[in-house]
C-alpha cells in the first residue's frame, strides 16, 4: 500500500524534499519513498532525504541552498535553524551571455483587444490619471477623484476609472541628489504608461521642490522659456493645476478647474474603444509576494512557462526584484543576450549591495516570517525558486528603477522587492498587465493594471476562491501538468488584457497606494 504522505523533490541531485500534505506529516510517518520521519514536518518544508553532516551541503533546485549546522539522519526536519546560510555569488567571477540561444518556434496568430495610442503602445485600460508634484496635494486629489467618479464618470461609460497617483515625494528631499532620479523618473514614466493613453493631469502646489512641469518632462530651464500659445504652453495649460495659483479664490475655485479639465480628458479618453492589438505591445510584469516553498515548482514555473510563449509571441516580460534575484544571478548573466546585458545585470546587483550596505543590512533582510512558515529556509532558496518566472527565454535588456522599457522580449526591471514598489516601479517601466504568485496570500492589486494573482498551493487557492484567478497548487497534485499550467496562464493574461475576464482584485475593488523608491537623502 502507498503511504498517504507525498514528498516533493525538484532534482535527481537534492537531499532533501518538501511535504505535500495539508497540515504536514506527523513522526514516525511513512513517506511515499518509504521514508520515516524522525519528528514532525509541517507541509512545505524540507525533509533531509539522506543522513548529512554538520558542515555538509543541504542541495534543492541541484543548488546549494545552505549547510548543515549539525548531523542530520535521513527523514529529519531541515528547519531554518538547522541551517547555514551560505555566501552570494561572485560578482567579478560569473560567465555573460554564455549560453546559446533557445530555438524557440515564433508563436503566430495571437492579439489581444486594447486601446491603441498614438505613439503605438496599447493600454489593457482607459484610464484618466491624476498626477500630483507632492504629498501636499494629495488631500485635494482624493477629494476630486471621488467627485468625479461620483459625477462625471457617469457620462463617460467607456472610460474605465480615474486614479490618483498621490507619493510621499516632491518636497524636503534632495532634489539634485544622484538617488532622486529615481523617484522622478518614475513619476515621468508613469505618466506615459500606456493604460492612460496620453490622457494625463498633474496637480501641484506652486512652491514645491518637484515643479510639476517636470512630470510632463519639461525641465526648469524650459519652462521659463515657454512661448505663449506654443504647444508646451497648450499642454500645461491643459494639464497642470498649481493650487497657489492667483486665479484661484478659494478650495471650491480650485476644484472647479480641476473638473473642468478632468472633462476635457475624459471626452476623448470616451472617444476610444478596444480593438486588435499585437501581442508586441502586450507587457507583463512578473511578481510574487507571499512565497512559499511551492513557489519555485508550481506557480512560478508555470509564469516562466507563460513568459516564454508571450515572447515568443512577440510580447514583452518584465521580472524584477533585485534581492530576490542575486543569490541566483550566477544562473542568469549566461542567460544575457550579449555581453553589455550581462554587465548590466552585474550593475544592479552591485547597486543593491551598495544600497542595502549603507543601510547596514544585507539580503537576508528580504525573508519575512511568512516565508520561513511557508518552508523558506532563506534568501537563497527563495531566490531559486523566484528566478523561475523568468522562463528559458534570452535577457533582452536591463533596466535600472524606474526606467522605461526599450526593447521587446524578455527584460529585468531592477525594483526592490517590495510588493508596492515593485508594482510601481513596473508600472512605469511600461506594464500594463501583472502576473502575482503567492503562497501565503495577499489581496494585493493595482488600480492601474489588472494584477492576476496565482496561487502556489491549492490550500490557498480553495481557501481564498474569491481573491485568486489561478491555482497553479493543482501541479503538485498531478491535476495539471507544467505546460498545461503555462498554456492557462497565457490565455488568461490575453483574456483579461482584453477585458473578456476580470480579476478578481478588480471586481472586488482591493487596490494598494502606489509606492515611490526614493534612494536620496530627505531633507
Amino acid at each position: 500500500m502507498s503511504s498517504s504522505y507525498v514528498l516533493i523533490k525538484i532534482h535527481d541531485n537534492d537531499n532533501v524534499a518538501i511535504i505535500l500534505n495539508q497540515g504536514g506529516a506527523p513522526a514516525g510517518a511513512e513517506l511515499d519513498n518509504g521514508l520515516v520521519l524522525n519528528e514532525a514536518v509541517p507541509q512545505g518544508h524540507k525533509v533531509s532525504l539522506q543522513p548529512i553532516k554538520a558542515g555538509e551541503k543541504i542541495i534543492r533546485y541541484n543548488e546549494v541552498i545552505g549547510y548543515a549546522n549539525k548531523d542530520l539522519e535521513a527523514g529529519c526536519w531541515v528547519s531554518e535553524q538547522v541551517v547555514r546560510m551560505p555566501t552570494p555569488p561572485n560578482l567579478d567571477e560569473l560567465p555573460l551571455a554564455t549560453r546559446e540561444k533557445p530555438k524557440f518556434e515564433p508563436l503566430e496568430g495571437y492579439s489581444f483587444d486594447g486601446y491603441k495610442n498614438a505613439d503605438g503602445s496599447a493600454g489593457t485600460k482607459n484610464l484618466l490619471g491624476i498626477s500630483t508634484s507632492v504629498q501636499c496635494v494629495a488631500g485635494v486629489t482624493d477629494y476630486v477623484v471621488k467627485l468625479i467618479k461620483q459625477t462625471l464618470l457617469p457620462k463617460y461609460p467607456n472610460v474605465d476609472g480615474v486614479v490618483a497617483l498621490n507619493h510621499s515625494y516632491g518636497c524636503g528631499v534632495a532634489i539634485n541628489a544622484p538617488g532622486a532620479i529615481v523617484p522622478i523618473r518614475t513619476l515621468q514614466n508613469m505618466a506615459k504608461n500606456p493604460n492612460f493613453g496620453g490622457e494625463i493631469m498633474v496637480i501641484g502646489l506652486g512652491c514645491e521642490k518637484l515643479q510639476p512641469h517636470r512630470l510632463l518632462e519639461i525641465d526648469d530651464s524650459q519652462a521659463v522659456n515657454i512661448l505663449p500659445n506654443s504647444a508646451a504652453a497648450k499642454r500645461l495649460e491643459d494639464s497642470v493645476v498649481s493650487l497657489q495659483d492667483e486665479s484661484h479664490h478659494g478650495f471650491q475655485d480650485m476644484v472647479d478647474h480641476i473638473m473642468d479639465m478632468a472633462e476635457d480628458h475624459l471626452k476623448r479618453l470616451n472617444v476610444r474603444r478596444r480593438e486588435p492589438c499585437p501581442i508586441s505591445e502586450l507587457v507583463v510584469g512578473m511578481q510574487c509576494g507571499g512565497s512559499d516553498a511551492f513557489s519555485g515548482i508550481t506557480a512560478n514555473p508555470a509564469v516562466g512557462y507563460a513568459s516564454d510563449l508571450i515572447v515568443r509571441a512577440g510580447g514583452s516580460v518584465m521580472f524584477s526584484e533585485v534581492t530576490e534575484v542575486r543569490d541566483a544571478i550566477h544562473l542568469l548573466t549566461p542567460r544575457a543576450e550579449t555581453v553589455e546585458v550581462g554587465k548590466a545585470l552585474l550593475r544592479e546587483m552591485q547597486w543593491y549591495d551598495d544600497y542595502l550596505n549603507q543601510g547596514q543590512a544585507d539580503r537576508s533582510a528580504n525573508t519575512t516570517p511568512g516565508n520561513k512558515k511557508g518552508g523558506l529556509n532563506n534568501i537563497v532558496e527563495k531566490s531559486l525558486g523566484s528566478i523561475t518566472k523568468s522562463g528559458n527565454s534570452p535577457i533582452v535588456d536591463v533596466l535600472s528603477p524606474g526606467e522605461r522599457i526599450r526593447k521587446r522580449g524578455l527584460n529585468f526591471a531592477a525594483t526592490p522587492a517590495s510588493d508596492f514598489i515593485c508594482g510601481t516601479l513596473q508600472f512605469a517601466s511600461g506594464m500594463n498587465v501583472q502576473v502575482f504568485t503567492t503562497g501565503r496570500g495577499t489581496p494585493y492589486g493595482l488600480e492601474v493594471a489588472p494584477v492576476i494573482k496565482v496561487s502556489t498551493n491549492s490550500s490557498l487557492g480553495n481557501r481564498w476562491h474569491d481573491l485568486i484567478d489561478m491555482d497553479a497548487g493543482r501541479m503538485a497534485t498531478k491535476e495539471i501538468t507544467l505546460e498545461e499550467a503555462g498554456w492557462e496562464l497565457f490565455q488568461l493574461i490575453l483574456d483579461v488584457a482584453s477585458g473578456r475576464k476580470q480579476v478578481a482584485a478588480d471586481r472586488l475593488g482591493l487596490h494598494n497606494d502606489l509606492v515611490l523608491f526614493n534612494p536620496a537623502p530627505v531633507t
